[in-house]
């Protein structure tokens, strides 16, 4: 349980530092009440989370051998597209994912029509879910809790998803611009290879 805890709290924390989910959640917490903000976008990474291990659970009724290799392979693929990706990038990208999540933010906006508690949460909520559904944390997750324990890595994934929201809205503000997309894809990158190589050895 140690384990899965520590495998989905490290791969969490990575992946999502600097990601468009985080993005989200600075930009809403400057717009709106921080408390409110991280409650909704911690809902909303929560309820993804659990959703991701129920499927890992029903994933892991299929053949031991072919959830290994499945694993394996979506890891050391993860790990590589990664660092692919981050050689390619430019030393101050992170710009677009910012826009994305600005507009995304605003088009949210444009439709709330009154600002309160409940429309906030529902916002962050909403706006959090629909941009890590069928994120490379989500797919991780599901093929973790399909080898991992369950529980372990349902709350190391729901901690480090909290630290990340808790990071964005506290300071986001002030680290959103000093926040090296390019480093954290490597170091993420990196961290899916290990995951990989482990797994690969547990095998064995």
């Amino acid at each position: 349980m140690l384990t899965a805890f520590t495998a989905g709290l490290l791969l969490i924390t990575i992946s999502e530092l600097g990601d468009k989910t985080f993005f989200i959640a600075v930009i809403l917490a400057m717009r709106h009440s921080r408390k409110l903000v991280f409650m909704g976008v911690t809902a909303a990474l929560a309820a993804m989370t659990i959703l991701s291990v129920i499927f890992g659970q029903v994933v892991s009724l299929l053949p031991k051998v072919y959830i290994h290799y499945a694993e394996v392979t979506l890891f050391i693929a993860f790990g590589l597209k990664l660092l692919y990706d981050a050689y390619k990038m430019p030393v101050f990208a992170g710009q677009e994912v910012i826009e994305e999540a600005k507009a995304a933010v605003e088009e949210a906006d444009a439709h709330l029509k009154q600002k309160t508690a409940w429309a906030i949460l529902g916002e962050a909520f909403v706006l959090t879910f629909m941009a890590e559904w069928g994120d490379r944390t989500q797919i991780a997750t599901i093929a973790l809790a399909a080898s991992q324990n369950p529980i372990g890595v349902t709350v190391g994934a729901i901690l480090g998803h909290s630290l990340c929201t808790a990071i964005a809205v506290i300071g986001g503000k002030l680290i959103a611009g000093r926040i090296s997309e390019r480093q954290i894809t490597f170091v993420g990158g990196f961290l899916f290879l290990i995951f990989g190589i482990l797994a690969a050895i547990d095998g064995f």
